[in-house]
């Protein structure tokens, strides 16, 4: 069993899934808003997802050993993400 998990994060498989998983809920968050009239913003629910799409990337990037850089580019883009989706909170208020 462990050998199977160890593979499926050796990989960067692992992160995959998740990333899809995201993908899944993302697309569920757009469906109940369009349907509903009510949920999350839209805006909201794409910084926080891409916000946590870079972070999935950047642990993948580690996983499977890409360059540093792509590390450090995929850790940015989850800042730059992060601090937009605040500053719309922010001025939200």
């Amino acid at each position: 069993m462990w050998a199977g998990l160890d593979a499926l994060l050796a990989s960067g498989h692992a992160v995959d899934l998740i990333l899809g998983l995201l993908l899944v809920e993302v697309l569920a968050l757009i469906a109940y808003r369009r349907v509903t009239g009510r949920g999350v913003p839209l805006a909201d629910v794409a910084t926080t997802a891409l916000s946590g799409a870079c972070l999935l990337l950047a642990l993948r990037a580690a996983l499977v050993g890409w360059s540093p850089a792509w590390i450090v580019l995929c850790l940015a883009g989850a800042l730059v993400a992060h601090l937009a989706d605040l500053r719309r909170r922010l001025r939200a208020e």
